[in-house]
């Protein structure tokens, strides 16, 4: 038993990952502001950082209770999860409050920056002093962003 996961791991990486152009076609029509692609890089390694101090929150519910709850960060949605009604209302939660968030292709890709095996629609990023320099140049990218009419 123990043979076999070294094997479907290395199975796993072998799989060639979709590129930032082949993701670009599974997106929902609702999928804006779509972050380009170095800034979608920028995220997935800020998101890294905040998954290593515990700095995230993870999932529909969780975003949504700590956005209610007035929390400030990131918002970080993922732009190929179906169907669009899961997390359609978080964008204008995140509008009322002032927070600024962007859509990333790849579900799969926004759960593995999390450290998580599975993929996930919608993470937040919670500011802290260790990744501050990332964390603001992200922010001012998001806030620069057009919002969607």
């Amino acid at each position: 038993m123990a043979r076999e996961k070294p094997e479907a791991a290395a199975e796993a990486e072998a799989t060639p990952e979709r590129s930032y152009r082949e993701q670009l076609d599974f997106l929902n029509p609702i999928a804006q502001p779509l972050a380009s692609r170095k800034l979608t890089r920028k995220l997935l390694k800020c998101i890294r950082k905040a998954s290593k101090h515990k700095q995230l929150r993870r999932g529909v519910k969780e975003v949504q209770k700590f956005i209610n709850k007035g929390e400030k960060g990131i918002t970080v949605l993922a732009g190929d999860t179906l169907p669009i009604d899961v997390y359609c209302h978080i964008p204008i939660m995140c509008e009322d409050r002032s927070l600024p968030y962007a859509y990333v292709p790849s579900k799969s890709d926004l759960g593995a920056a999390a450290g998580s095996k599975r993929p996930t629609c919608v993470i937040m990023i919670k500011p802290h002093e260790d990744y501050q320099e990332t964390y603001d140049e992200c922010l001012e990218e998001v806030s620069a962003l057009p919002l969607p009419l």
